[in-house]
């Protein structure tokens, strides 16, 4: 094998694939990356056994040819060099690196042992646009449980509605249910399909999102594609794929949950709602968090909200904000953390918080019209 990239391609590819190699004791070549230039094509594959990635490098191939490499020590090595030229040279299992005053030989394994990565056939995809879809994730993978006795919500649900052009992201923990709907870019299937995808797997697309976000390539695309299998998913974004296993299982039918009706509505500012909480939750019980929102409607529109919040230990707060409050007086006691991870979600300066009574879930979400984020939070009953 020879060949020459440049620095900045190499780099962005190890960065991209690299992270997914993990330490392993019973199969040691999963600490390796394949090195792969075959068909006029340099490829970078990882994999842990759940997540498998191929990214594609642009460069100039010489001579074809293969080997599995440490994948941290490769990726910082090539992260180190300067950004320029780099040449590349198999000589038995050794790879020597050149680049300006720079040069180094990398021993290697061969890839007759490294694992395969299933292949998911690139027909009938969704396409999105890769900069929404990313705001998407990140605005519901956060609610995802790390509880392993209930794998079917340790990940995120995709509903993609084909006829209806648009894909549904939802995260529960079971104390908290985020929502996001985003449209399809392209009515490539008009099928509907439901799968679960493991939080990780999502945290991974991020991350090659990100990377892409901060190139500067006028060569990116910014559609994301996604194709399914039977338990497989793909993402595929500028020569990166990402294959990863679905979650067996039902995801709960949560929408029974989504309060139909509300007898109190109210509209914040978000960084002042999320300022006065901070402050209530000085006060807050140890491990249970709790912060009593009350409701208190106006003769005009305008009303308050009062936030209270006791502990036997420091003493006691109250705090109130001037807000528009319609309906009748209410009161209900939240978990603060669950609260602000939801204003954190969100990007309008105004929000609106929903509720029946102290014994239902709330629901908080922007104060648009176009009510395609939703977010609710179980109350804790005194």
């Amino acid at each position: 094998m020879k060949l020459s990239c440049t620095q900045e391609n190499l780099n962005r590819g190890l960065l991209i694939s690299s992270h997914i190699a993990s330490k392993n004791v019973n199969l040691p070549i999963l600490n390796n990356i394949l090195f792969r230039a075959e068909s006029g094509v340099i490829t970078l594959i990882a994999t842990n056994l759940e997540i498998g990635i191929k990214c594609e490098v642009r460069g100039k191939i010489e001579t074809e040819g293969a080997i599995t490499l440490p994948a941290k020590l490769f990726a910082d090595y090539v992260g180190s060099l300067p950004n320029d030229k780099i040449d590349l040279e198999l000589q038995d299992q050794t790879l020597e690196i050149k680049c300006k005053n720079y040069e180094t030989r990398l021993r290697g394994a061969a890839t007759s042992e490294f694992p395969l990565i299933p292949e998911v056939a690139k027909d009938a995809g969704y396409s999105l646009d890769a900069g929404k879809f990313r705001e998407a994730v990140n605005q519901v993978v956060f609610a995802t449980s790390t509880n392993e006795i209930r794998p079917e919500i340790s990940g995120l649900s995709m509903h993609f509605d084909g006829a209806g052009m648009r894909v549904v992201v939802a995260a529960t923990d079971s104390y908290r249910l985020a929502e996001k709907t985003l449209a399809l870019a392209g009515r490539e299937n008009e099928n509907s399909r439901d799968v679960i995808v493991p939080a990780r797997t999502m945290q991974e697309v991020l991350r090659i999102l990100s990377v892409f976000r901060e190139s500067d390539d006028p060569e990116a695309q910014n559609l994301i594609k996604i194709y399914l299998a039977e338990n497989q998913i793909m993402f595929s974004l500028n020569g990166v794929d990402l294959v990863s296993r679905v979650i067996d299982g039902q995801y709960p039918d949560y929408k029974q949950i989504i309060p139909a009706s509300y007898e109190t509505s109210a509209s914040f500012n978000r960084n002042e709602l999320v300022k006065v909480v901070k402050t209530a939750s000085l006060f807050s019980k140890p491990g249970i968090f709790d912060v009593t929102f009350g409701f208190k409607p106006g003769k005009e529109k305008m009303g308050e909200l009062v936030l209270s919040s006791a502990n036997s230990q420091f003493g006691e707060n109250t705090a109130k904000l001037e807000a528009e409050v319609g309906g009748k007086e209410n009161e209900i006691t939240l978990n603060y953390r669950y609260l602000l991870d939801g204003l954190g979600a969100m990007d309008s300066e105004e929000v609106v918080l929903e509720l029946t009574s102290g014994e239902n879930p709330c629901l908080l979400r922007p104060k648009t019209e176009k009510a395609d984020y939703l977010y609710i939070v179980m109350p804790i009953k005194k």
